[in-house]
């Protein structure tokens, strides 16, 4: 609603005031309200990756609601920092917990994939046209409960390498202070003796305070935390959780416990892949929760297994999209095992390319990710530091989603010749991958 004020411009003149003709009333410009800006971040031959900046005017927001239009023919896939709504080729993306209160002048936003080339249209911030300036309606903040502080972001971490969190050191902060990288994979949320009930490692409580202690004190640096389901060992809350609510039930609660909305599932055994991608769409649908698979490599030129390749076909016939995360350790090759673990990138990308056939290259990219294994691995080859520049290189490369590996506790020279949990096997100063991975911009 526009305002004006009228001033009165009087002077004292013995006892009388100025002629009336000299009064005057001027309208106040009206006061800047809130506005939605889209940018196109990068394009492909089939679509493009869009964001959203929303900006407060004069006024906070405590909460906001952007919706737009796209054409036929174009779609939203993977998204992030907001919650979405779809109603035909109607999208609403609403703030999530952390980041819904807006400073005046200050900004946020939201990102996501589109396949396709439609641009947005109709777009309106909390009712009103994106650009116009009006005070901003009330609105309402979701809230969390979660015994942690809201995360930093809701699955763009580029660099998150996996910790072991049933282990009290090296702590998260600790890391982080240590080197900057500050985004991490929780290791492994798992069932507990009790059944469909997550703890760390099957055994360690959701909400035990050294854990949150954890969490808490790396957000506090401007961290954020992925969690990690599955592993090499332990009952899987897949195989344990016996429907589809169960198991929605049991990732949402480890979700909340320490404040995340990134999801990987770390598949190193038979799951139930209809109850589980189902439960995995109902997250994407209802939280927003960016989700990735983390897979067994079958060899160099063939890619993931074909258990993986199975589950990755059910889901993008649900409609799932995922963040492919082939595991580069521990499988046969020949020649230099550097050129074998980007042999095995690149054909699991091929891989991707006939589950998801409509996406161009760029955005094939763009949903895979890859995890090795630092320094020796179980089955004797070496990940060695100029493996490991060569692997960065090749994600800068191809601008893929992410890069992980396992893991922060593993990087250190503690054990020359041995294959630990705790340190590499191999003459390595402490940090020296996490010091070459962190440098990965996307």
């Amino acid at each position: 609603m526009r305002t004006a004020r009228t001033r009165l411009a009087a002077l004292a003149a013995g006892a009388g005031l100025l002629p009336l003709g000299l009064l005057f009333a001027v309208p106040a410009s009206a006061a800047p309200g809130p506005t939605a800006t889209f940018g196109t971040d990068s394009t492909w031959g089939s679509g493009y990756q869009g964001r959203y900046t929303i900006t407060a005017g004069d006024t906070a927001l405590s909460g906001w609601r952007v919706e737009f239009d796209l054409p036929a023919g174009t779609t939203v896939g993977s998204y992030w920092d907001a919650t979405e709504t779809v109603s035909g080729n109607h999208y609403t993306f609403t703030n999530r917990e952390y980041n819904g209160a807006v400073a005046a002048g200050a900004s946020t936003g939201f990102g996501f994939l589109a396949s396709g080339s439609g641009q947005p249209t109709n777009c309106e911030l909390n009712g009103q046209p994106c650009g116009q300036s009006t005070p901003p309606p009330t609105t309402t903040t979701t809230t969390t409960t979660s015994p942690v502080t809201p995360p930093q972001s809701g699955g763009g971490q580029r660099v998150a390498p996996y910790v072991d969190i049933t282990y009290a050191s090296p702590t998260l902060a600790d890391v982080a202070r240590a080197t900057g990288q500050k985004d991490f994979t929780l290791a492994f949320a798992l069932a507990s003796s009790t059944g469909c009930e997550p703890q760390w490692g099957g055994t360690v409580p959701l909400a035990d305070p050294r854990v949150i202690g954890e969490v808490n004190d790396l957000k506090a640096l401007g961290g954020s935390v992925i969690v990690s389901t599955g592993g090499a060992m332990g009952p899987y809350l897949e195989n344990t959780c016996g429907s589809v609510d169960a198991l929605y039930n049991a990732y949402t609660k480890v979700l909340d416990a320490v404040g995340a909305n990134s999801l990987d599932v770390d598949v190193e055994a038979s799951i139930p892949v209809a109850t589980v991608n189902q439960a995995l769409l109902r997250l994407r649908q209802s939280r927003g929760t960016a989700v990735s698979y983390t897979l067994r490599v079958q060899g160099q030129d063939y890619g993931v297994d074909p258990f993986s390749v199975q589950i990755l076909q059910d889901a993008a016939a649900r409609g799932l999209n995922v963040v492919v995360n082939p595991m580069l350790m521990d499988f046969g090759y020949t020649g230099s095992w550097s050129d074998a673990m980007i042999s095995a990138a690149n054909a699991t990308l091929n891989q991707m390319k006939n589950i998801w056939p409509s996406r161009g290259d760029a955005a094939q990219r763009a949903m895979l990710a890859i995890t090795p294994m630092i320094g020796r691995n179980d089955s004797g080859m070496v990940t060695d530091e100029p493996t490991a520049r060569q692997l960065l290189s090749w994600a800068q490369s191809n601008h893929i989603a992410r890069i992980g590996f396992w893991s922060v506790g593993r990087d250190n020279g503690g054990c020359p010749g041995a294959v630990q949990p705790t340190c590499s096997g191999i003459s390595q100063g402490t940090y020296d991958f996490t010091n070459i991975f962190k440098t990965y911009q996307g």
